[in-house]
């Protein structure tokens, strides 16, 4: 069972649209990887180049306490790579790391891959 606890309804409103989109594959890795799944705060980093994501997830995981999740989103590349290895690195839970495509807001685009990353923050940090 996914929770979505966020204070900002339309953050709350994002997180659950983006969750609504991913594959039943990764919504059963989900499951498999824990049944209860917190989702406390929020990481917009789109249209940011990296190391934004990555610090603001930083300080996200600041405001969640053990056993809770910080939902990621992020269109450069890198913050996917970099997260991952910062998860390893910190001995958090990258629960997901996915890609989809939207529709982009520049004109020149067809798509933007957008970047999924659930991360859970464990009781060592």
């Amino acid at each position: 069972m996914i929770n979505i606890s966020l204070e900002n309804s339309e953050h709350q409103a994002l997180v659950q649209s983006y969750i609504d989109t991913l594959s039943n594959s990764d919504l059963e890795s989900l499951k498999a990887a824990t049944p209860q799944l917190t989702i406390s705060a929020l990481v917009d980093g789109r249209g940011m180049a990296c190391p934004m994501p990555l610090l603001k997830t930083k300080v996200a995981l600041r405001s969640v306490q053990p056993s809770e999740s910080v939902y990621i989103l992020a269109t450069d590349p890198n913050s996917q790579t970099d997260l991952a290895a910062f998860c390893q690195q910190a001995g958090l839970q990258l629960l997901l790391s996915t890609a989809t495509n939207e529709e982009s807001t520049d004109s020149l685009e067809k798509l933007d891959t957008i970047f999924h990353l659930i991360i859970t923050k464990t009781n060592g940090n």
